[in-house]
């Protein structure tokens, strides 16, 4: 029997818990960018609302991930919350099913303050399925596996501000979801291998899809294409995030020097890449908003690496605790 601390590391490790506040970190700042430039009121009810949605995509995700991969956990990775019993297969589909009825009741809700209009409640779905496609097929695939991953980012910081206002914030996060993922997931020598075909693909495919993206967004919006600039809101204000870009650039370097080993240093450019997310919100924020909010959306950045610290040391804890395991010598 596991004792109540052992379930509930579980439960927090199976959703990836200590994560979630890059995803609530992207909600946020998407829901600020937007309310400032359309000058909209902001109201308690619909960044709560944000908010678990935000909560429930991402631990779904997480969650739903698990519980595919348990066959394969239980050879390489026997201590995770399913191959160790330490929650039952049952338990995980419930909370599954939970946790994405808390994304689509959110969702709902966000819609009902929207106007009359559903459309933040159709992408959280779309989203959600998405993340479906990623945890059933698309890591298989690599190229859209890979690409996947950053249109759920995408879609993500869609949900508040669904007319794009302000297209630039949910470009920057699908591009260094796609990258980063891209990276590691040849760092780490996963497989199918990755070629340079997937390469080929992957960039392509990203680029053909923000370069799209653009084009309709400017068709749509310019009246003549001479002030496509205004329309996309390419100011000074960009120059924060092209900065956290190069500044990340600098720390993905200088983490692959500090770890020789190509898979360890995969892990960790990957860590750091999504807690970096926080980052791109914040400048995003600062240029677009103010300081003030920009403050409050970094703030989740410590918050987030004391959550991972605080999950490592509590697992170290409870290993340290149980009886150990003797083995009959042969």
């Amino acid at each position: 029997m596991f004792s109540l601390p052992h379930r509930l590391l579980a439960l927090l490790q199976l959703t990836r818990m200590a994560l979630v506040f890059t995803a609530i970190s992207n909600g946020w700042a998407s829901m600020l960018i937007h309310a400032h430039i359309t000058e909209t009121p902001l109201t308690i009810s619909y960044a709560v609302a944000m908010t678990l949605v935000s909560i429930g995509l991402y631990t779904f995700g997480m969650a739903l991930n698990d519980l595919i991969d348990r066959r394969r956990d239980s050879q390489i990775a026997p201590t995770r919350p399913l191959p160790s019993g330490r929650m039952s297969v049952t338990a995980a589909h419930i909370l599954c099913v939970l946790l994405a009825c808390i994304a689509i009741g959110a969702g709902a809700w966000m819609s009902s303050q929207q106007a009359g209009s559903w459309i933040s409640l159709l992408i959280t779905a779309w989203t959600l399925v998405l993340i479906m496609f990623y945890d059933f097929a698309g890591k298989y695939l690599v190229a859209p596996g890979l690409i996947s991953l950053g249109l759920i980012r995408f879609f993500h910081a869609t949900i508040a501000a669904p007319s794009l206002v302000v297209p630039w914030h949910a470009i920057v996060l699908l591009a260094h979801v796609v990258v980063i993922s891209t990276l590691c997931y040849g760092l780490e020598g996963k497989r199918p291998r990755l070629t340079r075909s997937h390469w080929v693909l992957v960039v392509g495919g990203l680029f053909s899809m923000i370069g799209l993206l653009l084009f309709l967004l400017v068709e749509r919006r310019a009246v003549h294409w001479d002030n496509w600039a205004e329309v996309l809101h390419i100011s000074d204000a960009l120059l924060y995030p092209a900065a956290g870009i190069a500044g990340f650039i600098v720390l993905a370097i200088t983490l692959r020097m500090r770890h020789p080993d190509p898979r360890t240093a995969g892990r960790n450019i990957m860590l750091y890449g999504l807690l970096w997310l926080i980052v791109y919100d914040a400048l995003f924020v600062l240029g677009y908003v103010g300081w003030l909010y920009a403050l409050v959306i970094v703030s989740l950045f410590p918050i987030a690496m004391l959550a991972v610290q605080v999950m490592r040391f509590w697992s170290r804890l409870l290993d340290l605790s149980q009886k150990p395991q003797y083995q009959r010598a042969r």
